[in-house]
């Protein structure tokens, strides 16, 4: 029961983590823009606080906090390992977004768009890698 309960929470939080880990950058290809409007760049700052800190942040804590109690049921596995490696990495694009966020914030970023673009697809590979062995368990 208890790890059915962590599980769901688990799930739960991962999600919210990364739609905010997708959605993030993609704010931040429209916020780089050169021709914005002093307006529109405060909107995107106020939407990009409130994501990071109401919504990804607090899912990226019970995320781990989650992820770590479950291992007690679970055991520490070879895959499990490699996720959690592949959790790590997420969690270090986590911050670097925060860098970005508060570069935004002090109206001091230097990055296109396009890095952005690209940078965006990060998490979602990331995503797609940890899917993969948590279904197959390959070790």
């Amino acid at each position: 029961m208890i790890f059915n309960i962590l599980k769901t929470v688990h799930i739960f939080s991962v999600i919210a983590w990364m739609a905010g880990l997708l959605y993030l950058p993609r704010i931040f290809v429209y916020h780089s823009d050169k021709n914005i409007k002093k307006e529109t760049s405060e909107t995107f700052k106020v939407m990009e606080k409130k994501l990071f800190n109401i919504i990804m942040t607090p899912a990226l804590i019970f995320t781990w906090l989650t992820g770590f109690s479950m291992v007690h049921y679970l055991g520490l596995d070879k895959w499990l390992l490699l996720k959690i490696f592949f959790v790590i990495l997420l969690t270090g694009y986590h911050f670097l977004c925060r860098k970005w966020l508060k570069d935004f914030a002090s109206d001091n970023n230097k990055i296109k768009s396009k890095f952005f673009r690209l940078t965006n697809e990060i998490p979602a590979i990331f995503l797609l890698i940890i899917i993969i062995l948590v279904v197959f368990k390959p070790f």
